[in-house]
């Protein structure tokens, strides 16, 4: 039975060269995958899948109108898809996650979604919502906060570094705009 798979973090913890990793694993058996990322990160172009030690694939980018069944069958039709690979998954609408689900349930084709499982006010996405609640396997990869302790939390942080409080939830930016935390230093006044 296939499986929906949701591999969160904080920012920084490696789920996008995670990702990579496990499509190249894929691939080198000669196995077919089908890789997303989210439209709105752009930082590397659009539809680029990214880490930061500088590995980079192709990916479909989606958006809330994108229609990830559709997609996939329509791909695993030409030819068998091995596995679903999509990063940036915080960005997932719940149909989407229903979506994958399905890719799953119906198409037999395990999924891997890789995302932040919160914001910078420690509100969950809506894709992590869905995916915390209808995963088969949740798997929280480990990031370090500079205190040492595990970093859970996603900081968003001013130029003098002060934290930042209030703003839209998504702001699309890297190491510059971002910290990742531990709960203690996140609450902490600067």
């Amino acid at each position: 039975m296939a499986k929906l798979y949701f591999y969160y973090s904080s920012m920084n913890a490696g789920k996008s060269t995670t990702l990579l990793q496990a499509a190249f694993n894929y691939r080198e058996r000669g196995m077919r995958v089908a890789l997303f990322t989210a439209a709105v990160d752009d930082r590397y172009g659009r539809g680029i899948i990214a880490s930061r030690i500088g590995i980079t694939a192709p990916a479909t980018p989606f958006d809330a109108a994108t229609d990830l069944l559709a997609i996939v069958t329509a791909d695993h039709a030409t030819a068998p898809l091995a596995c679903v690979l999509v990063d940036e998954a915080q960005f997932l609408t719940h149909a989407q996650v229903l979506q994958l689900a399905d890719v799953c349930d119906r198409l037999g084709i395990p999924v891997l979604a890789y995302g932040l499982r919160t914001d910078f006010r420690a509100d969950l996405f809506e894709g992590s919502r869905w995916l915390l609640a209808l995963a088969d396997v949740l798997t929280e990869i480990k990031a370090v906060c500079a205190c040492g302790a595990k970093a859970t939390m996603n900081l968003r942080i001013d130029a003098d570094g002060a934290p930042i409080r209030a703003g839209a939830q998504t702001e699309i930016g890297g190491n510059e705009r971002y910290v990742a935390v531990c709960r203690r230093h996140f609450f902490a006044p600067k």
